[in-house]
């Protein structure tokens, strides 16, 4: 029977082509004048699905009486991702000690005023295949559940239970002192230096307020936090008009009745009360340096280790994700690229971004050299972890990598769930994918060549750590970036 359907297919070729033709194509000789541009004779031209708009009504949201908003964006399957975010973070500690965001990270999901510890809820989701989860930002907290549909009603509840009704009981607080003090230690010990560049290089660029405050609970207040103190900062930022309830793979309609049921008429176990003490300080760039010498020689000791390393990270302002300047910022950061020096992962990954082409592939003695975007509702700060000028590379290929990146996360429910919250707490809507697609498309040359000027008038923030004797000065470094070469001066290089 195979034999057969292959000479009907092998026949139907030849009525297709014709006698002579099959014989020249199916040698292969006619193929290497062939382009790859032109279409291949006798192929039928390919016909492709159509979007017709139905994203328009993807994402869709409700604001109920007390300000809480709702969206939620259907996708099919048997599992939903459902949670609560609040527009509060680090940030907003101004008034208060540092480190009450990472305090609340850690109680998270402990025992509530329906549930007895932390253990009843993991059985409770269990049930549902579920799993939770609590992330802290400078500017977001986020309570997220991952669980069967039919069991929305639950996941609701638990949510509403764990965000409103926490118990922080004195065991919990001191478990919680334990853990802090246990990931501060982690975070001054690990061989990757990334999360304590990211904190320093904030603190350069933002000193002493709003996305410059610490992430992390600095080791002076750990004991002074307790039940009063958090109950006072939930009091002012865990109100209904400063929090999402964001769903993804789950009725619209479902989720809401849910809010109305579990989110609407409910009383905080801090009291309700009009919010009286919340921070609404615009970020405010300074740029600066902050320094930190420390022996990187044993960082990664065995078979294999990392040899020692000093690392620095450079920032210059950017812009708001709120600005129109965002997406040639985002596209910037792409052409940017780079990585470490062997983490190419395969042909082509990562390859023609500039600092691969013009650090990595011609500085043997580099190890890293990666460019960040942090994006905040007030400001921005574009890194790189490396003392090096990025050059040029292709604009298209750039854009393509940036979409493609953004299609490929959006696959993910999880992150399409996180993508929602964010988007609708910050604006009170969503751009769907294919308006952001549109947007990358959009930018030129031009658009980046204006922002990268905009970015090097203003003052470098700079972070640094491990072995700073050969440290450039802060003035220095400013004067590099604003020259026309981008170098330092001799005393500072290599070969001289």
């Amino acid at each position: 029977m195979a034999t057969h359907m292959s000479k009907c297919r092998t026949w139907s070729r030849v009525q297709r082509f014709g006698i002579a033709a099959y014989r020249r194509y199916s040698s292969g000789s006619g193929y290497p004048n062939v382009s790859l541009s032109s279409p291949l004779p006798g192929i039928p031209k390919p016909v492709f699905a159509a979007v017709d708009g139905h994203e328009q009504c993807e994402t869709k949201i409700t604001t109920l009486e007390n300000g809480l908003k709702v969206a939620s964006q259907n996708k099919f399957g048997q599992f939903c991702t459902v949670g609560i975010l609040v527009n509060s973070g680090s940030r907003h500690e101004t008034k208060y000690p540092s480190g009450i965001a990472h305090f609340l990270e850690k109680l998270a999901f402990s025992s509530t005023a329906q549930y007895g510890s932390k253990d009843e809820i993991l059985l409770t989701l269990e049930k549902h295949g579920g799993i939770c989860d609590c992330q802290t930002s400078r500017d977001t907290t986020m309570y997220a559940v991952s669980a069967e549909v039919k069991g929305l009603d639950t996941v609701v509840s638990l949510l509403s239970d764990a965000v409103l009704q926490p118990r922080l009981l004195d065991e919990e607080i001191e478990m919680t002192r334990m853990a802090v003090r246990f990931e501060l230690e982690d975070l001054n010990m690990r061989p990757d230096p990334e999360p304590l560049l990211t904190e320093m290089i904030h603190a350069a660029a933002y000193r002493g307020n709003t996305v410059g405050l610490p992430r992390f609970c600095p080791v002076d207040n750990v004991e002074k936090i307790d039940k009063t103190l958090l109950h006072t900062y939930l009091r002012s930022y865990y109100c209904p008009e400063r929090m999402v309830l964001a769903g993804v793979g789950i009725e619209h309609e479902q989720l809401v009745a849910c809010a109305r049921k579990y989110l609407l008429d409910v009383k905080p176990v801090w009291g309700a009360g009009t919010p009286a003490n919340v921070d609404l300080s615009v970020a405010q760039y300074t740029g600066g340096m902050v320094k930190m010498d420390k022996d990187m020689s044993d960082v990664s000791l065995g078979p294999t280790p990392i040899p020692e390393l000093t690392h620095i990270m450079i920032g210059l302002e950017s812009c708001s994700f709120l600005e129109d300047e965002f997406i040639p910022f985002a596209v910037l950061n792409m052409m940017m690229g780079g990585g470490g020096s062997f983490s190419a992962g395969g042909p082509g990954k990562g390859m023609f971004t500039r600092l691969y082409l013009n650090v990595l592939n011609r500085h043997h003695w580099m190890y890293n050299a990666t460019s960040y975007h942090h994006s905040y509702e007030d400001s921005g700060l574009l890194c790189i972890h490396a003392s090096a000028d990025p050059r040029q590379m292709e604009l298209e290929r750039a854009k393509t990598q940036l979409k493609s990146m953004l299609m490929m996360n959006l696959e993910s429910r999880p992150v399409i769930f996180e993508d929602v919250g964010r988007q609708v707490l910050a604006t009170g809507k969503r751009k769907l994918p294919h308006q952001l697609c549109d947007l990358i498309s959009n930018v030129t040359g031009s658009d980046i060549k204006r922002v990268s000027t905009k970015m090097l008038r203003s003052k470098p923030a700079v972070a640094a750590l491990g072995d700073l004797r050969q440290m450039p000065s802060y003035e220095h470094i400013q004067a590099a970036l604003s020259s026309k070469d981008g170098r330092l001066p001799r005393m500072y290089r290599l070969f001289r």
